[in-house]
């Protein structure tokens, strides 16, 4: 089964918007456009439940019940359980309250370990936590290639590691790392395991469940969301790890994690994103009485097998040519359609003049310098990056090879 792109680009409003006609957008992994069901939501809240919710009144009742139902839908997308689901403002800050309650709770003399494949949010707030007596152990990439080698953070586990941190997918590098075979090896030494998603999480919801991760973080704005931070703390480490929140919050694990209060109505338009996905599930595979988590997993597959073909094109196209380094592997399977482009010159003159013709992309270092860096790119300098999802058309692949070709 194929993904049908009519359907699917009709649940987004940006490509009937007479402004972008013409324009071909790539730089999805830096914000994805926002579907139909996620906008309607939030207008709707804006509209008619801009009150405090949870209160007897009918506006704050409906409007408290669009957040548990955004909690409980989005959650059994993930295959977690609802209370295993918080919402922050953004992926970073997530990250950083984390960092504060691992702090919290380690001894100086332990340690965690991190990668310089991540964008720094991922791998920031936890490397300042030597400040504090922690160690911080890098496990690092292959300076050809970028790849993580699982066999390399053995080395790096013993006793005294709590924690190991990593992308599913660099934003850079975009191999699709094994999350399943990681978390094994850091579970087997008594580590817990924190995922960055944001980078991959555009490219299909995960099946965190499965995955077996202790955290898993991505941002609602690049899966077709609002500007969101999702994130996933299994029950076990969340009744572990200190309160980060009010103290009347905590013994509330989808609140001891957020310092502040939610943003109400984007908290209740992520439930457009379970939506979406139910749109698509109903429209290719209607009919069947399945849970959601497999659900969720059919429209993935659906996004990916589409990704794959089209990135495949791609992948050609820059394959025959000899100005330019692709960064990661050139198998489209094993990688997700992030692309990250060393020219050996300034990519920003490049970026400039792909906007001539159409094309929506990004020139820099994307908050990745430490991958750039250690695959031998001036991160100063940066890389010109072309990134899509399921919902990018043949035809604006084909205005991007087009578009290349003249350009470099």
């Amino acid at each position: 089964m194929s993904l049908d792109l009519d359907f699917v680009r009709a649940q987004f409003p940006a490509f009937a918007e007479p402004s972008l006609q013409g324009q071909a957008f790539f730089e999805n992994a830096g914000g994805s456009y926002a579907c139909r069901q996620v906008i309607d939501r939030l207008t709707r809240f804006y509209t008619a439940r801009k009150v405090q919710p949870y209160a007897d009144y009918e506006a704050s009742r409906l409007g408290g019940a669009e957040m548990d139902e955004a909690r409980a839908r989005m959650s059994a997308l993930l295959g977690v359980d609802a209370d295993e689901l918080s919402f922050g403002p953004s992926t970073t800050q997530n990250t950083y309250v984390l960092a504060q309650a691992f702090a919290d709770m380690m001894q100086p003399g332990e340690a965690i370990v991190v990668t310089n494949q991540d964008h720094e949010a991922n791998t920031g707030p936890w490397r300042r936590l030597a400040a504090r007596g922690i160690e911080i152990r890098e496990w690092q990439i292959d300076p050809a290639t970028g790849h993580l080698d699982p066999a390399a953070l053995e080395d790096l586990l013993d006793e005294q590691v709590r924690l190991v941190c990593f992308p599913h997918c660099s934003n850079v590098v975009g191999e699709i790392n094994p999350v399943t075979e990681i978390t094994a090896l850091a579970h087997a030494a008594g580590a817990f395991v924190c995922v960055d998603g944001v980078s991959y999480a555009p490219h299909g919801f995960p099946d965190v469940g499965t995955l077996g991760p202790d955290i898993y973080l991505f941002s609602a704005y690049k899966t077709y969301g609002p500007h969101q931070g999702l994130m996933v703390v299994r029950r076990a480490l969340a009744q572990l790890l200190p309160n980060q929140g009010h103290v009347f919050n905590g013994d509330d694990l989808t609140k001891r994690f957020t310092p502040a209060g939610p943003d109400h109505a984007q908290v209740a338009a992520c439930a457009g994103m379970a939506d979406y996905v139910d749109a698509l599930f109903d429209h290719h595979m209607g009919g069947e009485d399945i849970k959601v988590s497999p659900r969720g997993q059919s429209v993935h597959d659906l996004m990916r097998a589409r990704e794959i073909d089209a990135l495949g094109r791609v992948m050609d196209m820059l394959g025959g040519r000899n100005d330019l380094r692709v960064l990661g592997p050139t198998d489209a399977a094993r990688r997700a359609p992030t692309i990250a482009l060393d020219l050996g010159r300034d990519p920003a003159p490049v970026a400039a003049a792909l906007a001539g013709h159409g094309i929506m992309a990004g020139a820099g270092d994307f908050y990745a310098g430490r991958a750039l860096a250690a695959m031998g790119v001036d991160a100063a300098r940066g890389v010109l990056r072309l990134s899509f999802t399921h919902y990018t058309s043949d035809a604006e692949i084909d205005q991007l090879l087009t578009a290349l070709d003249a350009v470099l």
